[in-house]
């Protein structure tokens, strides 16, 4: 029987797909189309590729749905297979280049607050979007020197608001080791901009 998925966890919609409800796959789609291809497109930073590697990331659920055990949420085995295609991806190209972090932090359609408008600190208003003006050369720069595995870290965290153990499950380390790394990188943006001491309580759940 089709569904259109409202009142079904994300795992049940994968095991209906697999049964032969096409519908399942498509709610699958709409709750996970837009922060996904949001996720690729931190990663490789041109738009036209990061639509590409949506496609062959559901092109993926689908060929190994079968192979979903449910030994982790769905969303986090999506990430996995997003993040390998962007590895994959990175390792094909001879320079990467990121995507202005000034860009919207959400929605295909370009929707959102940007990172920067998130990270300017708590003043309000037309302040706050003066100094994430400011910044934004600076911002951008911090972040896209830190090293790729904080870096991923720091992404993951401040643009898809990703739990820290399911990020660990994603990059596949313990999820003590992605604390490290995301006070790691905090420290270095800390060096690098005095502004960012705002992100101090990051860490904190």
């Amino acid at each position: 029987m089709a569904t259109n998925g409202l009142e079904f966890a994300d795992e049940d919609l994968l095991k209906r797909f697999s049964a032969g409800d096409v519908h399942a796959f498509e709610a699958l789609m709409t709750r996970y189309e837009r922060p996904v291809f949001n996720f690729i497109l931190r990663q490789v930073g041109e738009r036209t590729r990061a639509e590409e590697l949506l496609q062959d990331t559901f092109l993926r659920v689908i060929e190994r749905a079968d192979d979903f055990k449910g030994e982790s949420k769905f969303s986090t085995w999506l990430y996995t297979i997003a993040r390998n295609l962007c590895i994959d991806e990175s390792r094909k190209m001879v320079f990467r280049r990121h995507k202005s972090l000034d860009a919207p932090g959400s929605g295909l359609d370009g929707d959102g607050p940007s990172l920067l408008e998130r990270t300017a600190g708590h003043e309000a208003g037309a302040d706050r979007r003066s100094i994430a003006r400011e910044l934004q050369p600076q911002i951008a720069a911090a972040v896209e020197a830190l090293p790729e595995e904080q870096r991923e870290v720091f992404l993951m965290r401040e643009l898809q608001h990703m739990p820290f153990k399911d990020i660990a499950l994603v990059v596949g380390v313990p999820e003590n080791t992605v604390k490290s790394r995301m006070r790691y990188a905090l420290e270095r943006l800390q060096a690098a901009l005095a502004e960012y001491a705002d992100y101090a309580g990051v860490l904190d759940e």
